[in-house]
């Protein structure tokens, strides 16, 4: 029984080993689902960067699955089906973390959207510029949208531990990295 205890909370603490759909909640945290293991490996764990409601096989989904075996229509189905149900605006650009296990069949976790394009929607920007300069910010953002993007990303599987005051600075880094200024709206 000691025996079992120790192999199980192993697998729920290693995430490669997070395989099966059956998941429960983790009562000590809410955000983090336990999941079981099956007889199946991991193969490998892929990155994608799939844009919400609108992936189709192609390409750049093709090159990362294809050597797989994975059925990438499926795959753009299922991921389809998850980011609409998330509510996403159709073309947002969502990270996606994919693992391949040896009997060809998949799982997959859905992300935020990137720190930068959410900045740079919230700046009304179309891109970012091509040289950023503290002296001449490309846009500007209040204190108010680093704090509604800081919310969005601390829902993302491994910030769930961090405090909100430190994910809004890492949002002020990467605003500033980008060559956009947060200020108050009304010293614009």
């Amino acid at each position: 029984e000691t025996n079992r205890q120790s192999s199980e909370s192993i697998i729920s603490i290693n995430h490669t080993l997070q395989y099966n759909h059956q998941s429960t909640i983790d009562r000590h945290n809410p955000h983090k689902k336990l999941y079981t293991y099956i007889q199946m490996s991991l193969v490998r764990t892929v990155r994608l960067r799939v844009p919400s409601c609108a992936a189709r096989p192609g390409p750049a989904i093709g090159q990362a699955l294809g050597p797989l075996g994975i059925n990438m229509a499926e795959f753009c189905k299922q991921f389809n089906e998850r980011s609409e149900s998330m509510g996403y605006v159709k073309e947002t650009p969502l990270s996606v973390i994919l693992y391949a296990l040896t009997d060809r069949s998949f799982t997959f976790d859905v992300k935020s959207p990137p720190t930068s394009y959410l900045l740079k929607k919230a700046a009304g920007m179309e891109k970012g510029p091509n040289s950023p300069n503290a002296e001449r910010p490309a846009g500007f953002v209040t204190p108010e949208m680093v704090y509604e993007i800081a919310q969005v990303k601390i829902k993302d599987e491994g910030r769930w531990h961090l405090p909100l005051e430190s994910v809004a600075k890492s949002v002020v880094g990467t605003a500033r990295s980008m060559g956009i200024q947060v200020k108050e709206s009304d010293e614009a």
